[in-house]
């Protein structure tokens, strides 16, 4: 069977083709890596290259540019050094680095660009933003007046904290540093506030140990883990928590809450001062780069109370410092403290001594304060710092003498219970009526006449009674959340009927 094949009608058709074809030239900026080294790559021709553009090697791995020189451009490599030699082919990709954000990345082990770490196969985003943006203005905000509460007896009495607050965590390794911010996380369950832990230069040991605490409380459906581990490379380590922060942004800017834990920033420093040294860039106090205090600043003021204009959603911080020797008047201590509204000192001392959370209420502040307090909590705290201060200042005195009047030995013995009533252990986050009846009971002088040794034993069954034997305080509580006439009176005699088991 033969077909004809008529020729007039095939040029019409190639004609067509021809005149509705675009012939556009694909035109892209190639540079050339001049050297390669530590995370770093000198690249030559990438003339039109923005600071903070992401670039592609030739052998699949990306690039941030940093600095932009008269002669060549430095960019800081994420991902193994060793894939990339010198000669390769740098391209532009004209783009920003962004990161997924959304529910997408919720209860996932993501790295600092936002690719899966974890089992759970690729993250179908449906949503990019970049990982640098302004931070929200003055008319933006609004001031922090709703509670986080933390489950933590001695932060949400001493230094209470809000929605949209910054709060640093600072103390030397192995005072419990992490442990406060992983039960601060786990306490968020049920209310809405969508979780990200950041973890800084940390071994994977300790990211996993963290993942599966998380999963056994059930806290990992509301909590992303970004995590840049000791063994990636410095660009990845100074990425993160920009990464996590432009991901927890997504809620805030939603009208929602969210929170997040830099852990640490110390760390983060470090790694941006190796990137620094190696782009060549002029060394300040004790090596750090000038603007070292730019990378914190633009990163913590990302965290806000938005005005109810812009939805009313919030972004909590808190960012951990570690310290040397309890030294807070440290380079990089002592900038993240002048951006923060406050700190919780965890002190090595106390750790010791056994007192767990090891926090100094003498140097921790809240500098929202009540602001951002259950009303109960906040009539039952002011007491309790007064005494703790007086107990610290007269425990230091009684070291030295031994002659004490009855004012002095009773104010001892009453601060000795209080810290005792202090003490919580890890993963044991209680809710704001439980923690209001058991301070209550501390100033209230209700332990004073039971022995120092028993006084953690009855902050534990009074605990226990308070959910079965005085489930009516409870009820009156979460009704009126303050101490009124009518939760006092009920307060007073569950206290009194409970403190006859405790007689001497």
């Amino acid at each position: 069977m033969s077909t004809d094949l008529k020729a007039q009608e095939i040029a019409a058709i190639l004609k067509r083709q021809l005149t509705d074809a675009e012939l556009k030239p694909d035109v892209s900026e190639v540079g050339t890596v001049l050297s390669i080294g530590d995370g770093i790559a000198r690249v030559f021709g990438l003339n039109r290259a923005m600071a903070g553009e992401l670039v592609e090697f030739s052998g699949g791995v990306t690039g941030l540019v940093l600095n932009l020189e008269e002669e060549n451009v430095g960019v800081a490599v994420f991902g193994e050094d060793q894939q990339v030699r010198e000669g390769d082919e740098v391209r532009r990709t004209h783009r920003i680095t962004s990161v997924p954000v959304g529910g997408p990345v919720a209860g996932r082990v993501v790295d600092a660009l936002g690719r899966p770490l974890d089992d759970g196969g690729p993250i179908a985003a449906e949503e990019f933003r970049p990982v640098e943006v302004r931070a929200p203005g003055i008319i933006e905000r609004q001031n922090v007046r709703e509670p986080l509460q933390t489950g933590i007896k001695i932060i949400d009495a001493l230094t209470p904290i809000g929605r949209g607050q910054r709060e640093l965590i600072i103390g030397d390794r192995k005072t419990g540093k992490t442990t406060l911010a992983i039960d601060a996380i786990i306490n968020q369950r049920g209310q809405d506030v969508a979780c990200f832990y950041v973890a800084i230069g940390q071994k994977r040991s300790t990211v996993a140990q963290i993942h599966e605490a998380l999963r056994q409380h059930k806290a990992m459906p509301y909590t992303t883990i970004v995590a840049a581990t000791a063994s990636d490379p410095a660009p990845m380590q100074f990425l993160a928590p920009y990464s996590a922060c432009t991901m927890a942004e997504y809620y805030r800017d939603s009208g929602r809450h969210a929170l997040i834990v830099y852990d640490d920033l110390t760390k983060q420093a470090q790694a941006y001062r190796q990137m620094s040294l190696l782009l060549r860039r002029p060394p300040g106090r004790e090596a750090f780069p000038g603007d070292i205090f730019y990378l914190h600043s633009r990163l913590l003021e990302r965290a806000a109370k938005m005005s109810d204009a812009l939805g009313g959603g919030s972004l909590t911080a808190l960012p951990i410092v570690e310290t040397q020797a309890n030294d807070i008047a440290a380079y990089i201590p002592t900038n993240v403290i002048s951006i923060t509204d406050g700190q919780i000192f965890l002190e090595a001392d106390l750790f010791n001594r056994g007192q767990r959370p090891a926090v100094n209420p003498g140097i921790s502040v809240s500098r929202v304060g009540g602001d951002a307090q259950v009303k109960a909590m906040k009539q039952v705290s002011g007491s309790l710092r007064i005494d703790l201060a007086q107990y610290r200042e007269m425990e230091a005195f009684a070291q030295f003498s031994t002659d004490l009047d009855a004012a002095t030995l009773k104010q001892l013995e009453r601060g000795r219970r209080l810290m005792e009533l202090m003490k919580q252990e890890a993963r044991a986050t209680l809710p704001a009526a439980v923690q209001v009846a058991v301070i209550y009971a501390g100033v209230h002088g209700h332990l004073d006449a039971v022995p120092l040794a028993r006084a953690g034993a009855y902050e534990s069954e009074l605990r226990e009674a308070l959910g079965s034997l005085y489930a009516d305080y409870l009820r009156l509580f979460e009704e009126h959340k303050a101490l009124t006439p009518e939760v006092t009176k009920a307060l007073d005699a569950l206290l009194a009927n409970f403190g006859r088991r405790f007689k001497p």
